[in-house]
């Protein structure tokens, strides 16, 4: 597989999501659950093993205990892959995240896109230039997360950034409450996936396309050659599985990225 440069990282063009390893399908209680139950430190360990294989360098986890503990125990074994950072707004601030992702090795982090969203929708955006700047002195490159298009121009206009983690839909207000409910009713338009990628050939640094598959509602190869027609040479995409309902997802994916990449410069 192919990388990209990201804040001066070797990035694999398909990064490897963990939301699913953490519980949070965005499909509801039930699946949630059925995430959580299944994988097993063992099991998310398999994943990423079999992720190395398919010549995949990156994972981006949540700094939360569990991930972390579990990202050790992978490295203590051999395991190579990188680690980009996401903080956990139902931790609170992102600044003791972003201390544990520096501590671990993580070469880089992100601003969790509700934190972000959250702050917009309250006229606290502003917040974020301190929290930026507090993880330049970690030694992190920084990047930003958001489900809005106007979280990522206000960022794109106003911050010193080396990413960013771009949504391809805005499924829940974050008005109230920066992190995800479970069981919050979810929508996914298609004109939030448009606004997203007219916005993302906009930015001056490169995009991390997420939640590209609508958390399982669209069709892989709809999702991925929407993709491939929107990543800039410099961009990644980053999707996770759950290997309990296809043991083969992740090689399945990164072929057919792999295909509609290679289709789009035929």
């Amino acid at each position: 597989m192919d990388t990209v440069k990201i804040g001066g990282c070797q990035v694999s063009r398909l990064i490897l999501g963990s939301n699913p390893f953490s519980g949070f399908s965005h499909q509801g209680r039930e699946r949630d659950s059925e995430m959580v139950h299944y994988y097993t430190c063992e099991r998310i360990k398999e994943v990423l093993w079999q992720a190395e294989d398919l010549g995949i360098n990156t994972i981006i986890a949540r700094a939360d205990h569990h991930m972390l503990r579990l990202m050790l125990e992978y490295w203590d074994e051999g395991g190579s892959l990188q680690l980009f950072g996401q903080t956990c707004p139902e931790l609170g601030a992102p600044e003791p995240s972003l201390k544990r992702l520096a501590d671990a090795g993580a070469p880089a982090a992100h601003i969790h896109g509700g934190y972000a969203d959250h702050l917009l929708a309250n006229g606290r955006i502003e917040e974020l230039a301190p929290t930026v700047r507090y993880a330049r002195k970690l030694g992190l490159k920084v990047g930003l997360a958001g489900h809005k298009t106007d979280t990522i121009r206000w960022a794109e206009q106003n911050l010193e950034l080396d990413y960013f983690m771009c949504s391809y839909y805005n499924p829940i207000p974050r008005d109230k409450e920066a992190a995800h409910r479970a069981g919050t009713r979810e929508v996914y338009l298609e004109e939030d996936r448009r606004a997203m990628t007219e916005l993302i050939a906009e930015l001056a640094r490169p995009a991390i396309h997420y939640k590209v598959m609508a958390a399982g509602r669209n069709e892989p190869e709809e999702a991925f050659d929407y993709v491939a027609r929107s990543m800039r040479p410099g961009d990644a995409v980053c999707v996770g599985v759950f290997s309990r309902d296809n043991p083969d997802m992740l090689r399945q994916n990164v072929e057919t990225l792999e295909e509609k990449l290679s289709a789009r410069v035929d």
